[in-house]
């Protein structure tokens, strides 16, 4: 751990206090080396996902919360949201459009609405809102699925890009 640099004028005791909300407020957990390295954390929340329906302009996936992807509170993770979400948006948008046009995630934007406890299901549908030839714009939605409640509202916008030519 980095030691801490802080204003002579701040009183020792308050940086004591600053330091210890700052280190218990994330978890200190170390993840194994095999964990690490490129692509990994994608292949764990890919390893999630089933999918349900493929159709075109429209994705349904299902998922269980693992322990792994939960937070200290034993509830999906935000971060693991925005990952499954941008991966079921990009599911979605390659459904029309075309591979020879690369997809930029330009923005995502997550809605939290309800928490998803762990080993709960969870129905992922995700369907392309509008879809030109410059911009895809892909909706998704996360519901609890055996009460059909909904937790998180996700909207996805992609810049469909050409392929280079060299």
């Amino acid at each position: 751990m980095a030691a801490s640099v802080a204003s002579r004028e701040m009183p020792s005791e308050t940086v004591a206090k600053v330091n210890g909300i700052i280190m218990s407020a994330g978890d200190s957990f170390v993840l194994p080396a095999k964990y690490e390295g490129e692509g990994v954390h994608s292949d764990l929340i890919r390893s999630l996902l089933k999918v349900q329906h493929i159709h075109r302009g429209r994705v349904t996936c299902i998922f269980t919360v693992k322990p792994y992807v939960c937070n200290r509170y034993n509830t999906l993770h935000g971060g693991a949201v925005g990952s499954i979400a941008e991966i079921v948006a990009i599911a979605c948008a390659r459904t029309v459009v075309h591979k020879d046009k690369e997809l930029f995630l330009g923005e995502l934007s997550v809605s939290y609405l309800a928490a998803a406890v762990n080993q709960a299901e969870v129905m992922i549908d995700a369907s392309v809102v509008r879809s030109g030839r410059n911009l895809t714009v892909v909706a998704i939605e996360f519901k609890l699925k055996d009460k059909e409640i909904l937790t998180y509202l996700c909207r996805a916008t992609f810049y469909n890009m050409p392929l280079a030519s060299l």
